[in-house]
């Protein structure tokens, strides 16, 4: 489905609005600390409002919308550092079924991830954090005696995002020489998920181990649908940092307009003022290469790849950057657990590694560009 700018902006605004009232610091720092690690019920108001459902086909209860739309709500949870499964349930789930499910994997899994009473999530890579094909860890087996479970996995998944809450468990597997997905069930005999000691709190990681564990595998796709849903999630990601950064410079500048030194606003000095302005060209490049990659992959057009992989490490930089500057700028204070500039740089360095870091997004960006 197509929806006009000014739709897109309103759903966007919508989305703001509601964060805004719901997802405070406070409440970011209240959730992070419970055994869940977010706000179920905000978790149902955002699927209120299609959040959970943007990339899913109205067939199956979603919204049917794009990259574009996807980017857009991305930078509103971005900006309120929103503590749920969006990445993980809204988009690479979401995504990896539309992408590699039949019709009645789609109606067995989709409508419950749209209402937001199941989330979902997608291991793909094993402890070198690759996200890519050489990267994957598990192997899928055929199954001694074929049921509903026709297969068996074995091996380990790392930093597999909100893991520990997942209840529909996507595993991206090697079978036959080729890639498969793969659903466990949560309780599944040879799973075990162990939740991985994260320097953000807001992105709760885990790490899935498979021996012989029971397996279903979801339609008959390869590796090429587990890239379409990768792509969206780092649009999304990208999404997500350019809010993030826009949100912790808008914060510093405010505090440079009012924190007196020698008798004046520290914001009038020479040295702060570039350093603001360098900023914000990080801040405004970074957004336009994290919306150009929502156009030119809802155009379906070949430079698409290369559009992607640039906004994956040209927005991680730009927000890590702009929130490690921000520190700086607020002083000592900033330092503190206290105030929310720690908060911002937790999730620029989570989101520095997150889906392949900024590595492997130069080195597809370099391999689009021929390179």
């Amino acid at each position: 489905m197509t929806i006009s700018v000014a739709e897109r902006a309103e759903l966007a605004a919508a989305v703001s609005e509601l964060l805004h009232g719901e997802c405070t610091e406070q409440d970011v720092r209240r959730v992070i600390g419970t055994d869940d690690g977010f706000d179920r019920d905000l978790w149902r108001k955002l699927a209120a409002q299609g959040v959970t459902g943007l990339l899913v086909d109205s067939e199956y209860g979603g919204v049917g919308l794009g990259a574009l739309e996807l980017e857009a709500v991305a930078e509103a949870t971005g900006a309120a550092l929103l503590p749920a499964p969006f990445l993980s349930s809204a988009v690479l789930a979401s995504a990896l079924i539309e992408a590699a499910g039949t019709d009645a994997d789609k109606q067995r899994l989709l409508p419950g991830l749209v209402e937001g009473t199941s989330v979902g999530t997608v291991a793909v890579t094993g402890a070198r954090g690759t996200w890519a094909r050489e990267g994957v860890a598990v192997r899928a087996a055929a199954a001694d005696a074929p049921g509903d479970a026709d297969y068996t996995l074995t091996g380990n998944a790392h930093y597999v995002i909100h893991g520990q809450v997942a209840d529909v468990i996507l595993v991206v597997a090697r079978v036959n020489g080729d890639f498969g997905v793969f659903q466990i069930a949560p309780d599944a005999d040879g799973f075990e998920r162990t939740a991985a000691t994260v320097f953000d709190p807001t992105v709760p990681l885990s790490t899935y181990t498979f021996d012989a564990t029971p397996a279903r595998r979801i339609g008959t796709a390869g590796w090429d649908a587990v890239q379409q849903a990768l792509d969206l999630a780092v649009i999304a990601l990208a999404g997500e940092q350019v809010g993030g950064a826009r949100r912790i410079f808008d914060i510093t500048v405010d505090y440079l307009k009012t924190r007196i030194q020698f008798g004046r606003p520290i914001g009038s000095f020479q040295a702060i003022k570039h350093t603001a302005a360098d900023l914000l060209v990080q801040v405004e490049s970074a957004t336009s290469a994290a919306q150009h990659a929502a156009a030119e992959q809802a155009s379906g057009g070949e430079k698409a790849g290369g559009a992607i992989a640039l906004a994956g490490f040209a927005c991680a930089e730009a927000y890590h950057t702009t929130a490690l500057s921000a520190i700086q700028m607020h002083g000592g204070i900033a330092f503190t657990w206290e105030h929310p500039a720690h908060l911002f740089l937790r999730r620029a360095r989570t989101g520095l590694q997150l889906l392949g870091g900024s590595g492997l997004h130069r080195e597809r960006y370099l391999s689009a560009k021929g390179a």
